[in-house]
């Protein structure tokens, strides 16, 4: 038996807006629900209304979090190869129900955003999400990070020295996850006299009430980030450190040398009250990684850290050529009963493309062929097929299809064309013979009328007409 899996899925979205938002700018989706959920976030809104497929469930258990009650699955499609890097997420907690977050940051570069769940070669059940935070940041998080290129992937944050329940909401301002950090033989206090500020990545204010410290001049050894990373990841680092008035004022300057698994992260950094942070934009890591903090040459206080996040550097892929993405969404629009995988970026992940479309992956990545055989599509052919101007197939054979056959003339590289056994009706448009890349044309068993065109009745087309309503002869019959 499959049992039901938990995600929140957060994903935090890098906008031009300068001003920080509060309350909290965002669109909170609560996945499965049938009504809307108050929260401290905000409200969340039933999924229905950006989604076309799945299930909707609801779990027999409670949770703190009313979002995580529902869900929605979809059905389990195995990828025929290794998956690419996209959406698609893994390593949940199958016997304990507990909820796994996931947490990314991604340039939004239009009025939507399409999300990819996908399994990959770790799991045989269908993926499903319980929840979808969509977060506007402010220019300053994050903003060494080239947002065209790269993408970034949460491997851990945390608040160190404190045991309390997850920082989030309203204290940090953009509903980031801070979680609780202890370690044994390093003592943990509560900072009370800094006045930290001016951090570009906006910390909230209450990691700072509490820190890991040595009272002693001797090194700090962190395993940190706790998680063990498979194989070489470039990652953002940054270190957020704030001193006590106080304990400056009884023991002289904290003065710090960083190490990351045996590398100079940061030489001679003096920790004040106003707070400081250390980041790297590209930093390696690797297997397990080893924080290290030694005083420095003239230190008078022992190593200190009140918070910190890494997160692994995603490389964005190229998407599908918008004109071809836009062209095909009204393609979609014509068919009611599509397949339920048309929604999203049409070629891309690559592995997760839509059912029946072909693709070429060059400079620019185009639609290049369309292959609905028998899926028992009704509607109608949209006059947008035209601007897929990469076509060199087109196959529509054996639907319910209806209507006229639109122009498509412009489609200069289009080879074939079955548009055979539907209900189409009218006129065979005569602009088909214009493309002289055209060798096949099939038409027949249609509710076509008319005279077979001229421009069509020439060597090198293989043309099928019969099974129509036609004036003239059919073109042969095969």
């Amino acid at each position: 038996m499959i049992r039901p899996l938990l995600l929140l899925l957060l994903l935090f979205l890098i906008s031009s807006a300068a001003s920080q938002p509060l309350p909290l700018r965002a669109t909170l989706i609560d996945c499965g629900a049938t009504s809307p959920t108050p929260t401290l976030q905000g409200e969340w809104i039933p999924d229905s209304p950006f989604v076309s497929s799945g299930t909707p469930l609801s779990l027999p258990f409670h949770y703190a979090d009313p979002t995580i009650s529902t869900l929605r699955t979809f059905p389990f499609l195995p990828v025929a190869s290794s998956v690419t890097r996209s959406l698609s997420i893994a390593g949940l907690d199958y016997g304990k129900y507990m909820p796994t977050y996931y947490e990314g940051y991604f340039l939004a570069t239009g009025k939507t955003m399409s999300i990819c769940l996908g399994v990959n070669n770790f799991t045989d059940s269908g993926p499903f999400i319980s929840a979808l935070e969509l977060v506007v940041l402010s220019d300053s998080v994050y903003n060494t990070t080239d947002f065209e290129q790269i993408g970034l992937s949460l491997v851990q944050r945390s608040s160190f020295g404190y045991d309390g329940p997850t920082i989030r909401y309203p204290d940090d301002p953009f509903d980031r996850l801070w979680e609780p950090y202890v370690r044994n033989g390093v003592r943990q206090t509560s900072t009370k006299n800094v006045s930290v500020s001016g951090f570009w990545n906006l910390p909230p204010l209450k990691v700072f009430d509490q820190e890991l410290i040595l009272p002693v001049l001797e090194q700090m050894d962190l395993q940190w980030p706790t998680r063990v990373l498979d194989g070489k990841s470039d990652c953002y680092i940054a270190l957020y450190f704030a001193d006590d008035q106080d304990s400056l004022a009884g023991q002289g300057p904290r003065i710090l040398n960083i190490t990351v698994n045996g590398v100079p992260y940061y030489s001679n950094l003096l920790v004040s009250p106003a707070g400081d942070a250390v980041f790297a934009s590209k930093w390696p890591l690797t297997g397990q990684t080893k924080l290290k903090l030694a005083p420095a040459p003239g230190s008078k206080s022992g190593p200190l850290l009140n918070a910190g996040e890494v997160l692994e550097l995603v490389p964005v892929k190229k998407k599908t050529l918008t004109r071809d993405v836009t062209a095909l969404e009204k393609v979609k629009q014509n068919l009611p009963n599509h397949p339920s995988d048309w929604s999203g970026d049409p070629c891309m992940p690559d592995n997760y493309m839509w059912s029946g479309v072909a693709c070429s992956y060059g400079r620019r990545i185009r639609v290049v062929s369309l292959n609905f055989t028998s899926m028992g599509l009704s509607g109608s052919l949209s006059p947008s097929l035209a601007k897929l101007t990469a076509l060199t197939s087109i196959l529509l054979d054996n639907n319910k299809l209806s209507g006229n056959i639109p122009d498509l003339s412009s489609l200069r590289n289009l080879e074939v064309l079955h548009l055979n056994d539907n209900k189409l009706s009218g006129p065979i448009p005569s602009s088909l013979g214009s493309i002289e890349s055209l060798r096949e044309l099939y038409l027949q068993n249609n509710n076509l009328t008319g005279e077979v065109p001229k421009s069509l009745l020439k060597p090198g087309l293989d043309l099928k007409t019969y099974g129509n309503h036609l004036s003239s002869p059919p073109a042969s019959r095969q």
